[in-house]
């Protein structure tokens, strides 16, 4: 968990505005969730491996006294692991009161309690988009298209999704003899990390040494495999270069039911994004099959890759001695013409002065003087 500096959230909100743009000119709108969840939804067995890495919240006053009484479960909340979880239950409770097809965005801050290192982060934050009603190809369309055009926006133009589809992956490995197939599911996913002899090994350890030549077998021939007819919409997208099928693609999380994707950058050793399709999760809490798809921005790794901001070329700032009403003054007067002003009091080294505030994003400067009309032509 981090804080961040006036010039890294100026960046970051920078950022953000820009892909909410897109967003927004596609028909997406805006909403919110809580941070907390109530535990027994966030560890239903949907989240994969991040049930695990939940932060719990305590139960409060007499109802944790009574807890802690009895031997019960002392915690009843958690702080949300992904935005998916959370964006269901809203949907459930909500439904009602929104459009039959929800076109979401969601943006805000995730925890997990997992070791922090480079790109990883305790609390990070998320962007997403999805379509809860819409069971038809559309969904993974406008998702797709939506998601390349906002890393477009942002500079980010060579990247790429990998795509897979659920149905797929299982039904492959019912023909590999396995069954039950959340461990080999994971095992695959780590195919990048440990390789092929690594996968290898632990599908050995739970299905046998006949299974596990089988998958390897399988493993080494997945450059060759054509697009199944689940993908056959690929086709259909503006740049389906930028889009690959790839058959051992897994996505860690259980709620996937469809296709799914995960979307890569050539200068990241990690994925900056990725999402799928999940049409039990709305069900689980309403009672009402509602099909869903969503695909997810990381905007901690994106961030990584971005340069510096862009310095603001009408960010102004004024240095003042101490006539602050006539500053304040011109102050206003600048703003209506749509410069962002900060007034300074004039230090003694204006040369220290100037060269911080220039790293802090201004571009502007001038010695401010009553009555002097300002030259806006001859600022710097």
């Amino acid at each position: 968990m981090r804080d961040l500096l006036p010039v890294e959230k100026a960046r970051r909100e920078q950022v953000l505005e820009h892909i909410r743009q897109v967003y927004r000119s596609r028909g997406f709108q805006e909403i919110e969730t809580p941070a907390l969840e109530e535990l027994s939804r966030l560890t239903s067995g949907q989240g994969g491996e991040n049930e695990k890495l939940v932060f719990k919240v305590l139960k409060r006053g007499e109802e944790l006294d009574r807890a802690m009484t009895d031997g019960s479960e002392l915690a009843d909340l958690g702080l949300r692991f992904d935005l998916t979880v959370p964006l269901t239950r809203y949907f459930a409770s909500n439904h009602s009161k929104l459009p039959r097809v929800l076109k979401a965005v969601q943006i805000g801050s995730v925890w997990r309690a997992e070791r922090p290192q480079k790109g990883r982060y305790r609390q990070f934050l998320q962007c997403d988009i999805d379509v809860l009603g819409d069971e038809s190809e559309l969904a993974e369309l406008e998702l797709i298209t939506a998601s390349l055009a906002a890393l477009d926006a942002i500079g980010i133009t060579n990247a790429t999704i990998r795509v897979n589809d659920r149905r797929v992956l299982a039904r492959t490995l019912n023909s590999l003899g396995i069954t039950a197939q959340e461990r080999a599911m994971i095992a695959i996913d780590k195919l990048d990390k440990i390789g092929l002899s690594g996968v290898q090994e632990e599908i050995e350890q739970t299905y046998g040494s006949e299974v596990a030549k089988s998958v390897a077998e399988w493993l080494q021939q997945t450059q060759e495999m054509s697009i199944p007819t689940e993908l056959s919409w690929i086709s259909k997208l503006a740049n389906p270069s930028k889009v690959r099928f790839d058959p051992t693609l897994v996505r860690g999380m259980g709620y996937y039911t469809g296709a799914i994707f995960e979307i890569e950058h050539p200068s990241s050793s990690s994925s900056i994004g990725g999402g799928g399709r999940y049409d039990n999760m709305v069900g689980k809490w309403s009672g009402i099959q509602t099909p869903a798809t969503g695909i997810s921005l990381g905007i901690e790794r994106i961030l990584d890759l971005l340069g510096e901001s862009e310095k603001d070329e009408k960010s102004l700032v004024l240095l003042v001695e101490d006539d602050y009403a006539a500053a304040l003054k011109a102050q206003a007067e600048l703003i209506e013409q749509g410069w962002k002003v900060r007034i300074e009091k004039a230090a003694k080294n204006t040369k220290a002065q100037l060269s911080e505030l220039s790293e802090q994003g201004f571009s502007s400067f001038t010695q401010f003087k009553p009555g002097e009309k300002l030259d806006i032509r001859k600022l710097g």
